[in-house]
């Protein structure tokens, strides 16, 4: 992998991320077009790793944006804010479902579904979902207000947990799971979004850190602890997955900010109109063998 090759993932990482399009569906077509982990399974384990921990940036993104909640969150672990507190046990509900489900079936939807067509799958029809939910929404005259974030309460949370996990299948993007069971359970827009943001920090983290410390199914040589870190340092070098982690991180604060500021003022339907549109145009370059498949 080359210099350009990690800083163009990284900046599609970081752009991805957190709109409601599949960051890892997008980082999936782009390996393939690229022909990364296209090889044997050791090229695609370590591409699959490659892909998750370079989250890591868009992890630091919300931490230096949303700072002055997350230190409200530890003020609250410290006993001395009651609604950071009620905040931090809320992330803790909503993670969990993630935590349980990801260990249980990690190996199994990284074997079948991280592939192109599980993606394409993915993007049109939660594409269409935005629609359709939008739509019925302007058409039975349901408003945005809601519950503020510190309102949020630990069942609340634990049903957008379990949204989350829909968001195990590649495509189906982890901010649109969030953001929409947020809405549901009677967050405003705007916490939804946030709480989205927060979660993310959770859920990226975890999932980053087990693919650098646990070991590489498969790969006696990289057994052990810090397998996944070792395998990604001897395939791509450990100055790619700087530059990875930095593109990141820079690409997600620009998409952070432009979708805050965005959805002050407008619905989510541009993202089911880009995800089926993308969806078609990846379907046709596949089958026309522009893509491997």
């Amino acid at each position: 992998m080359s210099p350009v090759q990690t800083i163009i993932l990284g900046i599609i990482e970081g752009l991805t991320e957190y709109l409601p399009i599949s960051s890892t569906g997008h980082l999936i077509v782009a390996q393939h077009f690229m022909g990364l982990g296209t090889g044997n399974s050791l090229d695609k384990a370590a591409a699959d790793a490659f892909a998750i921990s370079i989250q890591g940036g868009a992890i630091l993104a919300v931490l230096s944006l949303y700072f002055p909640r997350v230190l409200q969150m530890f003020r609250g672990l410290l006993g001395k804010d009651r609604e950071g507190l009620r905040l931090t046990i809320a992330m803790i509900c909503g993670f969990l479902p993630a935590a349980a489900i990801g260990l249980l079936l990690n190996d199994w939807i990284e074997a079948k579904l991280f592939g192109i067509y599980p993606v394409i799958f993915a993007w049109i029809v939660g594409g269409i979902a935005i629609l359709v939910v939008a739509r019925r929404r302007r058409r039975l005259g349901i408003k945005t207000e809601g519950i503020n974030l510190l309102e949020i309460t630990w069942k609340m949370a634990l049903m957008i947990g379990f949204a989350q996990c829909v968001a195990m299948w590649p495509g189906t993007s982890r901010s649109l799971m969030t953001i929409v069971g947020g809405v549901l359970v009677g967050l405003s827009l705007s916490a939804a979004v946030e709480f989205s943001f927060l979660l993310g920090v959770l859920t990226l983290g975890a999932a980053t850190m087990k693919k650098a410390v646990f070991p590489v199914n498969g790969q006696p040589a990289y057994d052990g602890l810090f397998g996944g870190a070792r395998l990604m340092v001897d395939h791509y070098g450990t100055l790619n997955l700087a530059l990875g982690v930095a593109a990141g991180m820079i690409s997600a604060i620009i998409a952070v900010k432009w979708m805050v500021n965005y959805l002050k003022s407008h619905g989510m339907e541009i993202f089911g109109y880009y995800r089926i549109g993308l969806g078609g145009v990846v379907l046709i370059l596949v089958l026309t063998g522009v893509i491997t498949s």
